[in-house]
């Protein structure tokens, strides 16, 4: 059909947002996560041991994986959604 992206469009689409996602998460992450750890009384106290700080870097560490994921899937959807008419 005449309408239909090709697959190459979609996916190179989809890639594009995919490396926007992997981007834009960590800083999104970060955003919500330092107030959360900021107001935490847990967070800093001699029993902790780093246990706050661990899972702030793992947090920011991985975050890339499923905004990149979401990233594509938003892409691909975005650029095979087209209205009929």
């Amino acid at each position: 059909m005449a309408g239909r992206p090709s697959f190459l469009r979609v996916i190179g689409k989809g890639l594009l947002w995919a490396l926007a996602g992997a981007v834009l998460a960590p800083f999104v992450m970060l955003v919500v996560i330092v107030p959360l750890y900021y107001f935490n009384s847990a967070c800093g106290t001699p029993g902790d041991s780093g246990g706050c700080e661990m899972g702030f870097a793992a947090i920011l560490i991985t975050s890339p994986i499923p905004g990149a994921a979401i990233g594509f899937l938003f892409g691909a959807v975005r650029t095979m959604w087209r209205p009929v008419g």
